[in-house]
């Protein structure tokens, strides 16, 4: 039997905590406290499942869209002139992601996505969205200093680059294409997609550089 004492993450929400998830979120945490209650979850082995699925498996549709458009001028123009059919036709669509807006981040303008009402993300593409993105903190700093937000997530721009946000809905989400890194030239699809992170399909990161490991 789990030892509830040790993995008070999973117990009863505080009234804020509610009032922050939706309804299908309160369904599926519900659903997990009862699991975990009657030993048949291990929290940690589904803690660490869950930020699997966040950081690696979730953001690979994404990151295959955003290299084919670093590669593919053709559907690089088609990705920004209508990215739901675009995304659809390398087969990743479905709920949350009927309606999507691709924005390219320039030397000029880098973009951030942010959604002020809850926590609407494109699920089809990123996967389960980051803790941080569905905070309040976040949603509302994004909008009103979204230069600090970057220096805070580790990127810092220069003055003279613009910071558009956008602020995804129920209708519309938002897809950032990131910067090609320097020296990827020479890169094939699949080793692009590497250089690609989450958080730079967000616009609270940046690609990767070619031989940075990871």
């Amino acid at each position: 039997m789990a030892d509830h004492d040790t993995h008070p993450e999973h117990d009863h929400l505080h009234d804020h905590e509610r009032s922050e998830l939706s309804p299908l979120e309160l369904r599926v945490r519900a659903l997990e406290t009862l699991l975990t209650d009657k030993g048949y979850v291990d929290p940690a082995a589904l803690d660490l499942l869950i930020d699997t699925y966040q950081t690696k498996i979730g953001p690979r549709n994404g990151a295959r869209v955003v290299a084919r458009a670093w590669r593919n001028p053709e559907f690089r123009r088609w990705l920004l002139q209508d990215a739901t059919a675009a995304i659809a036709s390398l087969g990743f669509s479905g709920r949350q992601g009927e309606h999507m807006v691709a924005v390219e981040n320039t030397p000029e303008v880098h973009n951030l996505v942010v959604c002020t009402l809850c926590s609407c993300y494109p699920w089809a593409v990123l996967g389960l969205p980051p803790t941080w993105y569905k905070s309040a903190p976040y949603r509302s700093r994004a909008v009103r200093e979204p230069r600090s937000v970057l220096q805070d997530f580790g990127v810092s721009l220069p003055e003279s680059v613009g910071i558009r946000v956008w602020d995804s809905t129920a209708e519309v989400r938002y897809l950032v294409i990131p910067r090609r890194p320097d020296g990827s030239a020479h890169l094939g699809e699949a080793d692009l997609a590497n250089l690609v992170t989450r958080d730079s399909m967000i616009g609270t990161g940046l690609a990767l550089p070619p031989g940075s490991g990871v």
